[in-house]
């Protein structure tokens, strides 16, 4: 009898505690929409630019069929380096440009391990232009779990935008 009361006491707390709300579907941590998606998927489907592997390779893949620059623009997939945090690299797909060192970007996938937010998508999140030249060779970019830029610099190539080289 004692065991029946704890478990309808306890059931509720359970899931509240993994993360469900009642009548609303799974909870979405903040700056999140819900998803289970990396970001190789997501910026192939936004942009339109068929290349496969890894998003380091993306760069590669991408000379001779697309434009390539360090130059953004909408629509563009912004392709980062892979570093010893981003060992596959990692894409995300211009919305807009706010100013020569700001963009705003969609992106998938874009919060470690553990955090609960890993495969969900962020839409229209800052990037930062830190690079010494003003070419995007490095960026900083937004966290929404913290509200704020990473304080981890992430070396980009460029720039692939969705038209012929």
């Amino acid at each position: 009898m004692l065991r029946r009361h704890f478990i309808t006491l306890a059931l509720p707390l359970i899931g509240a505690g993994c993360g469900a709300t009642r009548g609303r579907g799974p909870r979405v941590a903040p700056g999140y929409e819900s998803g289970s998606i990396s970001c190789v998927p997501y910026a192939r489907q936004r942009s339109g630019i068929a290349l496969r592997g890894d998003a380091w390779e993306w760069w590669g893949e991408a000379a001779g069929r697309y434009a390539r620059d360090r130059a953004p623009s909408r629509g563009a997939v912004l392709v980062l380096a892979r570093t010893s945090r981003l060992r596959s690299g990692h894409l995300s797909v211009v919305t807009r440009v706010v100013s020569s060192r700001e963009i705003r970007v969609d992106h998938a996938n874009w919060a470690p391990w553990g955090t609960g937010a890993r495969g969900m998508i962020a839409r229209d999140q800052p990037v930062m232009d830190v690079s010494q030249d003003g070419d995007w060779s490095i960026v900083r970019v937004w966290y929404p779990r913290t509200d704020a830029y990473g304080t981890t610099p992430f070396p980009a190539y460029g720039f692939i935008h969705p038209r012929s080289a």
